[in-house]
């Protein structure tokens, strides 16, 4: 079973109902299966290799992504944020490519090259035009997806999912026509993210409408929530501060009354916002959404009834879990070991491992997979004694101050304590003494305490050896449009001064 046939099930079962709705467009899904079937003849066509979207959210992401599929021809969707020399080189590594966006960008980066290079409404025009025979799904053993990685220190790598690993989840997290007519998720996460791909590819399974704002700003997300009723959505933490940020105390809010789940994931979420969103919007079901591009997307979750009960306990230990990202799903395994791979009991930090059909852990350049399918996530975290799972970064963001492994979330939770502090982030820094030493990177929000008083919270709140040697105060902390801090760009800042 390929991907295809998610929406080839929605097509034959309600041909009529709305499956997608874009700049004041609606499509069917028997339309949109039309579009994607005649987009499949014309990737054939091409000979390409892959198909490229260089495009912000629209309706050309599911075509081309549907329409990959019955090609079997994979879909690299591509960052469209990156600089000219690191797209460039990304274009060049899929030549042959089916690129369907930005097509003068594409023509100056690789000229002369074998690419099919098409605008978003040129190509949709065109798969609508052919009139294609009658698909059949394939098998699901190719490859559905492949995405790059941020590739911080190297070169990105191409991670790759097949058919079977996105099914594989699809399938055990979402019911088929399990959406009622009237439920609409609001999508606003980038395309080329593991996230946007999984919101598509749900949505239409469950038959749920899908609602694309093709670039994010907080304002016309909330009137586009309002006027299109949505009922679900997708953020990021910085999308959900924006938000949050742009409604104020409530008062002047539009009825949002029909938005029933809001789920969140790709970066840390700090706790106050979090409990901001929950005093904003206390109808609406949230859940935390943990997962890699690695694993299909999600692999743990925090829901809705776990927000609710820890955002009105008074319970030290249920309030904590707001701050987890909940528990694994039922069809992935999951472990904290060491670093000589020994498995950690609950409450010890380690390195988190998954392992399920959905894990791919497969780059074009290797396999990640260690034997028995266990795969290294490199996110650092543990499980208290009920299964709750809490992260604490990267495993290469534990600084390692005379040999004592410190989680930067512990110092940065502390610190966005504080009512003047608005963002903080901790990274190690070279020490001739330690190693490495703690030092801190802040945005206000008020009158700036002073560094003795940062200190002594820290060492109040944990103890010594936690205390910043460098404090610094930014107008912003450095993120991606995902929400992932950029801890590099910290240590920059700190290095330049």
């Amino acid at each position: 079973m390929d991907i295809s046939l998610l929406l080839k099930m929605a097509a034959d079962a309600e041909p009529e109902r709305i499956g997608l709705t874009c700049d004041g467009r609606n499509w069917t899904y028997a339309g949109l299966w039309a579009a994607a079937t005649g987009a499949a003849v014309e990737i054939a066509k091409s000979g390409a290799s892959h198909v490229a979207l260089l495009d912000t959210g629209s309706e050309a992401a599911p075509i081309a992504l549907i329409g990959a599929a019955l090609a079997g021809v994979p879909y690299c969707p591509l960052n469209y944020r990156l600089a000219d020399a690191d797209l460039g080189a990304l274009i060049a590594r899929i030549e042959p490519a089916f690129i369907i966006g930005d097509v003068a960008r594409v023509n100056k980066l690789a000229p002369g090259g074998k690419h099919t290079v098409l605008t978003r409404a040129d190509f949709v025009k065109q798969a609508e035009a052919v009139a294609a025979p009658e698909r059949e799904a394939g098998e699901g053993e190719g490859i559905a997806v492949q995405l790059f990685t941020s590739g911080t220190t190297a070169a990105p790598k191409a991670a790759i999912l097949r058919h079977s690993n996105l099914v594989s989840y699809i399938l055990g997290t979402v019911e088929f026509g399990g959406a009622d007519p009237a439920e609409a998720a609001l999508v606003s996460v980038p395309p080329y993210h593991i996230a946007g791909i999984a919101a598509l590819l749900s949505s239409i399974y469950a038959m749920r409408r899908i609602i694309l704002l093709p670039a994010f700003d907080p304002n016309v997300w909330i009137e586009l929530a309002a006027k299109e009723k949505a009922t679900n959505a997708f953020v990021v933490p910085t999308m959900l501060s924006r938000i949050v940020e742009a409604l104020g105390d409530g008062s002047n809010m539009p009825d949002l009354s029909h938005l029933k789940a809001i789920a969140y994931g790709g970066g840390r979420m700090p706790v106050e916002l979090l409990v901001r969103a929950l005093d904003l919007f206390p109808n609406t079901g949230f859940t935390n959404a943990y997962g890699l591009t690695e694993t299909s997307s999600t692999i743990a979750l925090l829901g809705p009834d776990e927000h609710r009960a820890a955002h009105k306990s008074d319970d030290p230990k249920v309030l904590a879990r707001l701050g987890s990202v909940g528990k694994p799903l039922p069809t992935v395994e999951l472990e904290i070991r060491d670093e000589e791979g020994r498995i950690l009991p609950p409450g010890e930090a380690g390195e988190i491992y998954v392992r399920g059909d959905q894990v791919s852990g497969e780059y074009r350049e290797r396999s990640a997979l260690l034997p028995g399918g266990w795969f290294p996530t490199r996110d650092a975290g543990y499980l208290d004694d009920e299964g709750y799972l809490f992260l604490s970064g990267r495993a290469d963001d534990v600084i390692v101050r005379g040999g004592e492994n410190i989680s930067p979330g512990e110092i940065e939770d502390v610190l966005l304590a504080h009512p003047a502090i608005a963002d903080a982030a901790a990274v190690g820094v070279p020490s001739t003494e330690w190693g490495e030493a703690v030092a801190v990177v802040i945005a206000l929000k008020g009158e700036h305490p002073g560094e003795a008083e940062i200190k002594a919270l820290i060492r109040d709140r944990l103890r010594s050896s936690r205390v910043p040697e460098k404090i610094m105060v930014v107008e912003a902390l450095p993120y991606n449009e995902m929400g992932k801090l950029l801890r590099r760009e910290v240590r920059r800042l700190l290095a330049t001064g």
